[in-house]
């Protein structure tokens, strides 16, 4: 470190000494200094506080405007002793010193990111690192997104982030760490808490008695700093290291802390909520002594007693169907919270977008990582401000293989979950949580297309919006909807549900059980009522409402995210019967105390869950009422009509058609809403697209009892290439600015 005696060039006080440091020195290149005998000290609020002799140069201000875009306030110095420092503090081709030690103020470093910025582009462009075009390009975007430019050409794929933090090093006198091979069981577990570590981004690899030795991707803020000392009781000495190496070494150090997390962190903090238990011991004990008093009115008056059971259903049959068609009406006046029309987004200041948290489970999904990442990367945000954690699983090694493949820009972060079981979903994305970075964190599936627009539409929206509005959940729809009669059923299902059902939902302030993707949620909030439950496998649906519960509000996004339809009968069998055990187990949770649940949620949200979610039973019943309607119509069973007296059977008749009018009518009026009008006639044999539906809620309700957290995975890419209508094409990984 330098010192030099100054005296202030409009306040003529006293001569007096200041420090000058390389990083500081090099808000300037080397040449402008030494023509114009200046030397930058200081950088704070905007202005460069420079050293110059006596008469400066009124070309030297104008150049260093010019140069950085800042004003300047001079300090008056000796030419002979100025010249002197700038030789001490550059050398060859204007690089600091290996060995002097940067001591000035970290905030005013990070505060002069616009100034440093040129610097490091013009040392990137004049080692060969960057192009003239790829460093224009960037601090244009710079202009436009406010990032840094060493950043902005990292995560465009101008320049590896190796290669900048390298020049980083030099410029900043900061040295490097290799993480990559570093040996986890090394690290000193208590020097500074895991939670300041996970909370700044860093890793502390070594310590002894005087210092801890800490790995960060950029300069740490003074205040950081500070904290990382006081909880450490020792100084701290920085190094420069990538930022996802820094993760994974975190994570490797905390493996197992961060498995117990996302297994258990739900179950014990909200025990009531986590489906661990398939039913408890007063729902056992309920039923088997609603089982025992059935038995018992069946040997007592077996006729009378199954007559009003199926009365009962029948009720409950068109109680379910009446709430969808209402749902569906209330859809028709639907407004969305707010306006995010292109003319609304274009004027978006995108300086002002937070980061945002992308999550993406995966599991055997080689074959669709290309598709993924073309998908995630036509994305209409910053990049810079992207934090996309790709969750592996720890027994997938060709899913990480073929992400490592594509040589992704640091936005892209592959994190492999540790084998436990549960082995779901939701554990997964409890996992990745740990460390997000974003304001507000989406969920994205494997072969998931969502609408460029999507994220700047929740940020619009989430800003709109009240503090009780916590989550935004897409519309969801298929790209691959005209592959076969099963893909277009399929397609009417999801634009009943996602264009006319949730809207209504949402109209009406009712729960939402969410989508399992495209779902947008405050990382705050969402941390708050303990993240997924990593035994529903309907995770989606049960944090829905969770969230009500809580008392914060999801409402509808006007924007579709297209997935890939199952185009075979099994693979499709296997997904939708893990919907209807999840729903199955969802409903089990919050009927554990049916009466704390109606208080929280008031009667109108209870109904709405009892119709909705307990709904799903219907798909169990309907095989009953199938058989034997078919099996009186052809053998007219004298005991099939005394089951059915005159007042049941008629009712039982008006509900079989009311049921498959409403169906039918929210098919037809929901492909007709979204514009898919090849899909209409379609939906006028809906019916049996229902029986189907039976088929796997009975398979997935006798999964309950074999199997009950199992996820049934659902194959994807069988239709990426072919008739794949919408879908985004591959595009390589690393790419240039502009």
């Amino acid at each position: 470190m330098l010192t030099l005696a100054v005296r202030d060039a409009e306040d003529q006080v006293g001569e007096q000494q200041v420090a000058a440091g390389p990083a500081v020195a090099h808000l300037l290149p080397a040449d402008i200094c030494r023509r114009h005998h200046v030397l930058p000290v200081e950088f704070n609020d905007g202005v460069i506080t420079a050293v110059a002799p006596e008469g400066i140069d009124p070309k030297a201000e104008a150049e260093i405007r010019e140069q950085t875009g800042f004003e300047t306030r001079w300090l008056i110095g000796e030419t002979a002793e100025i010249d002197l420092a700038i030789e001490q503090l550059f050398t060859g081709n204007g690089q600091a010193e290996p060995f002097d030690r940067v001591e000035f103020s970290a905030d005013d470093l990070l505060k002069s990111g616009l100034v440093l910025a040129p610097q490091l582009g013009d040392m990137l462009a004049s080692r060969g690192l960057v192009t003239e075009e790829q460093l224009s390009a960037a601090l244009a975007e710079q202009e436009r997104t406010g990032d840094r430019v060493g950043e902005i050409l990292v995560h465009g794929g101008a320049v590896e982030e190796l290669a900048l933090l390298r020049v980083l090093s030099e410029q900043l006198d900061l040295p490097m760490a290799d993480l990559s091979k570093f040996d986890e069981a090394k690290a000193p577990l208590d020097a500074v808490p895991e939670a300041v570590q996970r909370r700044y981004g860093c890793v502390v690899f070594a310590a002894d008695m005087e210092t801890v030795y800490v790995a960060v991707p950029n300069i740490l803020d003074s205040d950081v700093e500070a904290e990382i000392a006081r909880s450490s009781g020792r100084k701290v000495e920085q190094f420069l290291a990538p930022r996802n190496e820094i993760e994974s070494l975190l994570r490797r150090i905390n493996r197992e802390a961060y498995s117990q997390y996302a297994r258990y962190n739900l179950r014990e903090n909200h025990p009531e909520s986590s489906a661990h238990l398939v039913v408890t011991g007063g729902q056992k004990a309920g039923l088997i002594a609603g089982v025992l008093v059935l038995a018992a009115f069946l040997v007592w008056q077996f006729t009378t007693t199954v007559t009003v059971i199926f009365a009962l259903l029948s009720v409950m049959y068109a109680l379910t169907s009446l709430y969808k068609l209402m749902a569906g009406y209330s859809a028709l006046e639907h407004r969305y919270l707010m306006d995010t029309s292109p003319a609304t987004l274009q004027a978006m200041d995108e300086r002002d977008l937070p980061m945002y948290t992308i999550l993406v489970p995966l599991f055997k999904e080689a074959e669709v990582i290309p598709y993924l990442v073309a998908g995630i990367e036509s994305l209409d945000y910053p990049k810079t401000k992207l934090d996309v954690r790709l969750l592996c699983e720890e027994d997938d090694p060709e899913t990480l293989e073929a992400i490592l493949s594509l040589d992704l820009p640091p936005h892209f972060n592959p994190i492999v979950v540790p084998a436990s079981q549960p082995q779901t979903k939701p554990k997964a994305c409890n996992y990745g949580l740990l460390g997000a970075k974003g304001e507000y964190v989406v969920i994205y599936d494997a072969e998931d297309r969502p609408d460029p627009e999507q994220l700047k539409k929740a940020v619009l929206m989430f800003e709109a919006g009240d503090d009780s509005i916590a989550c935004i959940q897409a519309k969801l729809n298929f790209f691959n909807q005209q592959t076969n009669m099963l893909t277009r059923w399929f397609s009417i299902e999801y634009s009943m549900l996602f264009d006319l059902v949730l809207p209504g939902l949402d109209a009406r302030h009712d729960p939402i059980p969410l989508g399992g993707t495209s779902n947008h949620i405050k990382l705050s909030e969402l941390v708050e009522v303990g993240g997924w439950d990593p035994y529903n496998v309907t995770e989606d649906a049960d944090l829905g409402v969770r969230l009500h519960q809580a008392g914060y509000r999801t409402t509808m996004m006007d924007s579709t995210t297209y997935e890939e339809a199952n185009t075979n009968l099994g693979s499709w069998v296997r997904q939708r019967s893990r919907w209807i055990k999840g729903y199955i187990q969802t409903w089990l949770v919050y009927m554990r105390n049916p009466f704390q649940l109606l208080s929280s949620v008031g009667f109108k949200a209870f109904m709405s869950f009892q119709l909705l979610i307990g709904g799903t039973f219907i798909f169990l019943i309907n095989p009953f009422f199938w058989f034997l309607t078919t099996l009186f119509a052809l053998t007219q069973a004298g005991f099939i009509e005394k089951l059915f007296p005159g007042w049941v059977y008629y009712l039982a008749a008006a509900l079989l058609f009311l049921g498959n009018f409403t169906f039918m009518y929210l098919g037809l009026a929901a492909a007709a809403r979204r514009g898919d009008d090849r899909l209409v006639p379609y939906a006028l044999f809906f019916p049996f697209y229902w029986g189907l539906m039976s088929i796997a809620a009975w398979k997935g309700f006798s999964q309950l009892f074999t199997n009950p957290f199992y996820w049934e995975k659902t194959e994807h890419g069988i239709d990426l290439q072919g008739g794949a209508e919408g879908k985004a094409k591959p595009t390589p990984a690393r790419g240039v600015v502009g």
